[in-house]
């Protein structure tokens, strides 16, 4: 038979006195009884502090007040810190580095996304740890509140969702602490790749001014007549139009530059600017004013300069289909002028084999020169002259702009005749150098030869341009004379910088800083909410789990193989709760008989901080209902306890 049940007492559970916190109270909306589905025994718990000391409160590392403000006031700092760099590196064109890598056995690469990487990764674990105990004591945060149910209590394991899902699960129950907890704690995880990505190395200009040393000053060499000067000219340009070959040091379009000592930093790459001094060499070509005659007879080439000065070129038409040369073009007005200073004209003959006529070429140039200070830029790697500004006329009387030149250049093609053999053949591959050079460039055009002499202008460009580069390095050779001094220089150079990328920079500091700022606030909000939260030890463990529940008795409703679905129902009906004195779990049943006028605490104002605290009532099913489900089972009520999920 079923034992009958009186109106205090429920039927197969004897009556158990009540403890200080098991006094029964009720209010407008909400009714609390004492336990009628379980014996708990919390009176039975001695108070701490009275037999003994009172155990002192575990207080995790990671909640040390040093950490909790220190952590997000570091991070704060860190974002400033990155701003302020990223002001600097544009400021000043990024930061000094070592030219060469110091290790060797890694790259440059590698350290710049390894090592800044260094500084994030600290303070990103350190917060995702804030994040994991925050999320580790919010049951019991929310229990030490009173009236939690079993779902935002002792069934929560905000640890075992992970940060991401817990984001979810913590808007659902209110918890913005832990919303924006984990949402920072998520934002962590891009700190790495974003600091591995704002170093870059880049090359960049870095002027600096010092002195550089000249070694060469404008006067005309003493060996002059010894012609090897003109030689390696001539010798120079037939290169040059052989193998491709670049202006060579101190020669540019016709400029001269004095030699200069270049720095001996090996790694050094960019310019170097010096005030010098130079020579500006014109060849001024032009075509004749009309077309060359050709009198084959005679074996003569007749052609006429733009100032009306007729020049007779002697050739033989019997050695070669294609001849070429030059030679002084003088007017009557030059007839005291030495040959080597006389204007000269080039000229160029060849037998057109698909027509069987004759045809020549002639181009004239009158060679001249001016004499300036400049200043002088040169590549620091390959001495090459770059540019040339120029500042005011060189004035300084001396041999080039005196007596016996009086500024008229050589014009480095025509010399006289000379008894010494040497010079002579000197003076002969000169002459014969520079027009072969000239031919030779017109066999390399497009068009080739031919082309050149169809072109109204073919022989004059090629003229023009390579007999220019003749003078030029002539003029390097002759008109300047050893001689060491100081000249102030300003070097350009391209070297290597750290650069911090402003975009992912300004990403990171960002997220430093924001992070920073909101976890303050965080760390603050909580810290106050755990304030009347009493744990002896730490929470993770089981035997710390049973001490907080050994006493409390709704662990009877429970069975070890209750899965989650059952453990739900089973403790619907409960509101859970840390109690005062002894700091066990206490489970109340919950009847809800209207709204909710529960008391808010000073938490709930301080929650005002992240957003509007409206903590959501859960219902559950009547103690009346529940008695009248028990009485419908097959079990008598007092063997209710026996009772598992797999009886039917």
């Amino acid at each position: 038979m079923h034992p009958t049940s009186s109106s205090s007492t429920r039927v197969g559970t004897p009556p158990t006195p009540f403890s200080a916190d098991e006094t029964r109270f009720s209010a407008s909306s909400k009714r609390y009884t004492s336990q009628s589905r379980y014996r708990e025994s919390t009176h039975l718990i001695p108070t701490p502090g009275v037999d003994k000391n009172r155990p002192k409160r575990y207080d995790p590392f990671y909640l040390w007040l040093p950490v909790v403000i220190g952590t997000p006031l570091l991070m704060m700092l860190l974002g400033i810190a990155l701003e302020v760099g990223i002001e600097l590196s544009s400021k000043n064109g990024g930061f000094a580095v070592r030219q060469q890598n110091v290790l060797s056995v890694v790259s440059p690469q590698f350290l710049l996304s390894f090592f800044p990487q260094l500084f994030v990764i600290p303070v990103g674990y350190t917060w995702r740890a804030l994040d994991w105990m925050l999320r580790w004591y919010q049951p019991y945060v929310t229990m030490s509140r009173g009236s939690a149910t079993a779902e935002e209590s002792v069934l929560l394991d905000y640890i075992a969702l992970g940060p991401f899902r817990s984001m979810f699960r913590a808007l659902k129950y209110n918890h913005r602490v832990i919303f924006w907890s984990s949402l920072l704690a998520m934002s962590t995880y891009i700190f790495q790749p974003l600091a591995g990505s704002i170093f870059q190395l880049q090359m960049r200009s870095q002027t600096s001014y010092s002195s550089a040393q000249s070694i060469a000053s404008l006067g005309l060499i003493p060996d002059v007549t010894e012609l090897n000067a003109f030689a390696a000219a001539a010798g120079f340009v037939q290169a040059a139009v052989f193998n491709g070959l670049s202006d060579p040091p101190f020669v540019k379009k016709g400029w001269s530059a004095a030699e200069f000592v270049f720095p001996t930093n090996t790694g050094l790459n960019g310019t170097m600017t010096v005030n010098t001094t130079g020579i500006q060499t014109t060849a001024n070509c032009s075509n004749p004013t009309g077309t060359p005659t050709v009198d084959l007879t005679t074996g003569v080439i007749s052609s006429t300069s733009l100032s009306g000065c007729t020049s007779n070129i002697p050739f033989n038409p019997s050695v070669s289909d294609q001849q070429y040369g030059v030679q002084a073009a003088p007017c009557p007005a030059d007839s005291t002028v030495n040959v080597t200073l006389l204007p000269v004209v080039f000229w160029f003959y060849q037998k057109n084999e698909s027509t069987q006529t004759t045809e020549a070429a002639t181009v004239f140039c009158n060679p001249s020169m001016e004499l300036f200070y400049i200043h002088a830029d040169a590549d620091l790697s390959s001495g090459e002259l770059t540019g040339v500004d120029i500042v005011n006329n060189y004035t300084k009387p001396n041999n080039v702009s005196g007596p016996p030149l009086n500024g008229v250049p050589y014009n480095a093609v025509v010399f006289d005749n000379n008894t010494n053999p040497f010079i002579q053949a000197r003076a002969t591959a000169t002459n014969i150098g520079v027009p072969g050079a000239i031919f030779r460039a017109a066999t390399q055009s497009i068009g080739g030869v031919q082309g050149q002499f169809d072109l109204p202008n073919g022989f004059l460009d090629l003229t023009s341009t390579l007999y220019l580069l003749h003078l030029a390095v002539t003029a390097k050779s002759v008109y300047f004379v050893a001689e060491n001094s100081t000249l102030s220089s300003e070097e350009i150079s391209l070297v290597q910088r750290l650069w911090i990328d402003p975009l992912p920079a300004h990403i990171l500091s960002f997220f430093l800083f924001a992070s920073g700022f909101l976890g303050v606030f965080l760390q603050l909000i909580n810290r106050r909410q755990r304030r009347n939260l009493f744990l002896a030890a730490p929470p993770g463990t089981l035997a710390a789990a049973a001490a907080l529940t050994a006493h409390s008795g709704f662990g009877d409703l429970l069975l070890p193989y209750d899965d989650m679905a059952t453990l739900e129902k089973k403790l619907d009906g409960l509101r859970f709760r840390l109690d005062k004195r002894t700091g066990a779990v206490l489970a109340d049943d919950y009847e809800p008989t209207g709204e909710d006028t529960s008391f808010r605490g000073p938490d709930d104002a301080m929650m005002s901080l992240l957003g509007h605290n409206n903590r959501d009532t859960v219902q559950s099913s009547s103690q009346l209902a529940q008695e009248a489900a028990l009485e419908a089972t097959a079990y008598p009520l007092y063997k209710q306890q026996l009772k598992t999920p797999y009886d039917k």
